[in-house]
């Protein structure tokens, strides 16, 4: 993982992805993009201005951007309140599809 000046740096969708080195699907990214970025976007906003430390603004901007994509890759989009109030807890409840799952690194689906 990079730093946060060379995050600031990142365009593509793909490029956000391969920063933090998560896998994707490039079909799901082709076809979601905009909803994904726009939903990313509003997650990450908070966590900007709230977090100073480094190490946990980069782990809080990874964290975000897993959460939207397995929510888009399974069909469900939560609010950036939720997303916010998961991450500031640190209980991961899952997605759509896991969410009845009480693993604090969420769900079985691997969200």
């Amino acid at each position: 993982m990079g730093t946060v000046e060379e995050f600031y740096k990142l365009r593509d969708t793909e490029d956000f992805f391969n920063f933090f080195g998560i896998e994707f699907d490039q079909k799901l990214i082709n076809v979601k993009r905009f909803h994904m970025m726009k939903e990313y976007g509003s997650l990450i906003k908070k966590g900007l201005d709230s977090i100073s430390e480094e190490n946990k603004l980069l782990e809080f901007l990874k964290f975000s951007l897993l959460r939207v994509y397995g929510d888009y890759k399974t069909g469900h989009s939560p609010s950036a309140a939720e997303v916010w109030n998961m991450y500031e807890t640190g209980k991961l409840e899952g997605c759509s599809s896991c969410g009845s799952s009480s693993s604090s690194t969420g769900g079985s689906c691997g969200c």
